[in-house]
């Protein structure tokens, strides 16, 4: 199931009328997407037949940083570069649709004029699968190697989010906390490095990122690498208590880095960005190169002269079985992506489109 929602907007210099779409919605007998025609950004993810819970956070959903990733330069800031690149903000145009058959797909097209780049985007649903596949194609226009910067910017919100009860669980090694920024107000101690889960605190300590606390304020962001050794990275968000499981796996040779943006407010509205991208932090394209690398891992990719970057992950939104609250694996082989808990139980779900 396919459909297209549309707002009325009032062209102010004539009083007339103009339908225009604002979302469309790809379904099959499981899952249900929204994804705005701005950006393309998903936001909202609804299991059928099912509590009406989304595990994006509103508006952000998941949007695409790109091509640009955090604060452009200020040559880039005059030249009208936005904060996080175009993508965000660009018209997407529906180039394609397939509305039946056992594979649903919708195939949205953005240009972005500064950076003189066209993404072409497909997202699919395969019938009985709580698993949606999405395909991005980058093409550059320009006869010069570039730098890019390219964040799936995934980020969890109220009312799936609630302190205390998630568990947010990756494959990660070395992680980073960001330098200080202007007006931070962060608990973690600035630049310090880390084995993932355990965040050095500016007070002394540590604590558990898996955990989001209850009743603390502070934002922070730490930058992991996923496993080296791993041909897919993953990041998972469990809700425990309402038997949910909500997370993505990518190719690790496409996304090396997951940077969590902790936004903690001491209430509801907290929200936890699990992006994960081409550069370990949320910073300008002359910064990231260069940084050069960080644990010994390349800090940014290359999309070379007039040539196409190709990338591919999927997302899943499942009931988990009793008991299950931290996940300890995640593996995607033979048609399947098996997730598995600490304690022991399994939670198999069919994804038969190849990653």
């Amino acid at each position: 199931m396919m459909m297209t929602k549309t707002f009325v907007a009032l062209w102010m210099g004539t009083g007339l009328l103009a339908a225009q779409p604002a979302s469309t919605v790809l379904a099959n007998d499981k899952l249900e997407l929204t994804i705005s025609l701005t950006g393309g950004t998903f936001t909202k993810l609804l299991i059928r037949q099912g509590e009406p819970l989304s595990p994006l956070a509103a508006p952000l959903g998941h949007f695409l940083a790109l091509d640009g990733f955090g604060a452009p330069s200020a040559e880039e800031r005059a030249a009208g570069m936005p904060f996080h690149g175009e993508a965000s903000r660009a018209s997407a145009k529906v180039v394609a649709r397939r509305e039946s058959g056992p594979v649903r797909s919708v195939t949205l097209q953005l240009s972005l004029p500064l950076a003189q780049e066209t993404l072409t985007r497909t997202v699919e649903m395969a019938d009985g699968e709580n698993v949606v596949y999405v395909t991005s194609e980058l093409a550059s226009a320009i006869a010069l190697d570039r730098p890019v910067s390219w964040a799936e910017h995934a980020t969890l919100g109220a009312p799936y989010l609630e302190p205390g009860k998630i568990s947010i669980d990756m494959p990660a090694t070395r992680c980073r906390v960001r330098p200080q920024k202007e007006g931070s107000t962060g608990k973690l101690a600035y630049e310090k490095d880390f084995d993932w889960p355990m965040a050095p605190l500016t007070k002394g300590g540590f604590i558990n990122l898996v955990t989001v606390p209850v009743g603390e304020s502070s934002l922070d962001l730490a930058a992991c690498l996923m496993n080296p050794a791993r041909k897919y990275g993953y990041v998972t968000a469990v809700r425990g208590d309402k038997h949910l499981i909500f997370g993505y796996v990518f190719r690790r040779e496409d996304y090396p880095w997951l940077m969590s943006w902790m936004n903690y407010t001491g209430n509801a509205r907290a929200t936890r960005g699990i992006e994960f991208s081409t550069q370990p932090f949320d910073i300008s394209h002359r910064e990231t190169v260069d940084s050069h690398e960080m644990f010994g891992a390349p800090a940014y990719k290359w999309l070379p002269a007039k040539s196409t970057m190709r990338t591919r992950f999927l997302f899943f939104y499942a009931t988990a079985p009793a008991g299950f609250t931290a996940v300890s694996d995640v593996l995607v082989e033979n048609g399947q992506v098996t997730i598995k808990d600490q304690s022991g139980k399994v939670l198999t779900l069919n994804a038969r489109l190849a990653l």
